[in-house]
């Protein structure tokens, strides 16, 4: 990957910077849509979609530590440990020390968090089919490829 130098044009004719035409604009307000589409859409008033994605990843993960939710989520750790205070506040997940490690928690889900998951996959996938919108599947899969591979072929 080569890096730019601050100055030096783009192109034989560079075009003038319009903040509205970068990536990361565009980036930010496609997440400000999904955002939206989630708070419109799931059901559960008190989950928001950061407390979903580390249910979803403590169930993936069979069980997982902070580090392990950071990693697999890229919510900071201050953030998650938020997140986890109030799923556990919620009764939906458990928060023990490690077996092997007693220096380490493990989060699990509880039978609640683990139905919660369940009952809010179907919202899920719909508020992904609305964040997509009128993109038709070739482009979708072309959008989601572009992206991890923005993102150096990461898969969460």
């Amino acid at each position: 990957m080569s890096a730019l130098q601050p100055g030096a044009p783009v192109g034989a004719e560079a075009a003038p910077y319009r903040f509205s035409d970068q990536i990361g604009h565009l980036l930010r307000r496609a997440y400000q849509k999904h955002t939206a589409h989630f708070q419109a859409f799931i059901p559960d008033s008190q989950l928001t979609a950061g407390q979903f994605v580390a249910l979803c990843c403590i169930r993936d993960h069979h069980g997982a530590s902070l580090a392990d939710i950071v990693k697999a989520t890229v919510i900071d750790q201050a953030t998650i440990r938020g997140v986890v205070d109030r799923l556990k506040q919620r009764g939906l997940v458990a928060v023990e020390h490690d077996s092997a490690d007693r220096r380490k928690i493990a989060i699990r889900l509880t039978p609640e968090g683990s139905a919660l998951v369940s009952a809010m996959e179907p919202f899920a996938l719909q508020i992904t089919e609305s964040t997509y919108g009128a993109l038709n599947p070739g482009e979708r899969f072309a959008l989601q490829f572009l992206l991890q591979k923005m993102l150096g072929g990461a898969q969460a």
